[in-house]
């Protein structure tokens, strides 16, 4: 049986800013329906990978190609209406508006109304609302936020505004999710919840994410594969547990295990 081809691909990728090669030369693929873990230390070039997919940084050198199109020199609304949804380290939430029109603002990309028909309130125009106000709902009700929905997401604890900003990016039905540090900031009880939710992202809904990490038991609890950077390159990739193991990877980053907590 042929090997299906990977949903993303990033081909012997280099991003350079002036003399700085922030990523060297990176391969890497990801399959459709795998959860995938990119980690390394601070300025290994993680987030520029995530930049680069997204086209919010061009690639120097190499092809980025995301379900069967070279993604790499489109920009990232383009990429965007393709299926790639993304998060980022810092939550940037609409604070000021609630829970739900959160979620509807990231359902309007589909939207076929223009401006004459929303200033007029036609009929196409409310059963359009009436459609994406049903659906956003329902993706709150299904992950447990439902109670949530007519609350201004700015007053939200902290884990559940990093978990409406996930449900944010999925009300795009992305085919790939990319999440930037998405425990970053939560305590134990909060990372836990995410995890859960996270799971059923890839379980029940077949998402295909992609994320970067430093809270390990994270990764190692929850990733398919895990890929390693440190300067910008590869130095591991595998399973969570050889990469545990991997003794590059413990020196560049993850410290000998005996002495860290993290493992």
């Amino acid at each position: 049986m042929a090997e299906t081809s990977p949903l993303l691909s990033l081909e012997r990728c280099t991003v350079r800013f002036g003399g700085l090669t922030a990523v060297d030369s990176l391969s890497l693929q990801v399959q459709a329906g795998e959860l995938v873990g990119l980690i390394g230390p601070n300025g290994a070039g993680k987030t520029t990978v995530f930049n680069a997919i997204t086209g919010v940084h061009p690639v120097t050198e190499g092809t980025v190609r995301f379900d069967g199109h070279v993604i790499s020199g489109l920009p990232p609304y383009r990429i965007a209406n393709l299926g790639v949804a993304r998060t980022f380290q810092n939550i940037r939430l609409f604070k000021g508006l609630t829970v739900l029109d959160n979620l509807r603002a990231a359902m309007h990309q589909d939207s076929d109304y223009g401006m004459f028909r929303a200033a007029i309130r036609s009929r196409s125009w409310q059963s359009t609302e009436t459609a994406i106000e049903r659906a956003a709902s329902e993706l709150l009700a299904m992950f447990d936020m439902g109670d949530r929905a007519e609350e201004l997401a700015g007053g939200l604890p902290y884990g559940d505004q990093r978990r409406i900003e996930i449900l944010r990016a999925l009300a795009t039905k992305p085919k790939l999710l990319l999440l930037d540090e998405p425990a970053a900031g939560m305590n134990p009880s909060e990372t836990t919840r995410l995890m859960a939710l996270v799971r059923r992202l890839r379980d029940d809904h077949r998402t295909t994410i992609l994320l970067i990490e430093h809270d390990m038991r994270f990764v190692m609890g929850i990733c398919d594969r895990v890929t390693v950077l440190n300067y910008g390159s590869e130095i591991a990739s595998g399973l969570p547990q050889d990469i545990a193991r991997d003794r590059a990877v413990i020196e560049a980053y993850l410290g000998e295990p005996e002495g860290n907590a993290e493992l």
